[in-house]
């Protein structure tokens, strides 16, 4: 199995920061493509950032110039730095990764974190 623990999530008031980490442990042979994606109440989930094992990052337009993804590939670790917070920025934020398993391997696979709130105040 493949466990994604997200963390750094809370209450921030607008303009101040937030640093947001995921670690995924467990079976895992390789991992393609890290990222983070958030879904606000009453909106469907979107994309944020993600970056692959080797390229250039991905943000939407709404992050670009205030959020910096990164990875450690090492521990297998992605970390989302969140500066500037808007009120509009608040959400469950979760992490994403596609990984191969050693155990049962069919392929890369998309696994999800569970979430963790950020909440920014006005």
């Amino acid at each position: 199995q493949v466990q994604l623990v997200e963390s750094g999530g809370g209450l921030v008031q607008a303009g101040g920061s937030l640093r947001l980490s995921c670690a995924a442990s467990g079976d895992i042979r390789t991992i393609n493509t890290m990222g983070w994606y958030r879904q606000a109440p009453g909106k469907q989930r979107e994309l944020v950032a993600t970056i692959p094992s080797g390229g250039s990052t991905t943000y939407a337009d709404s992050v670009k110039g205030r959020f910096t993804i990164s990875r450690d590939n090492a521990k297998n670790t992605v970390s989302l730095q969140m500066n500037s917070l808007k009120p509009e920025d608040t959400a469950v934020y979760f992490c994403n990764i596609m990984a191969r398993r050693w155990v049962l391997d069919s392929g890369y696979v998309n696994y999800w974190g569970k979430g963790t709130l950020v909440t920014v105040s006005s």
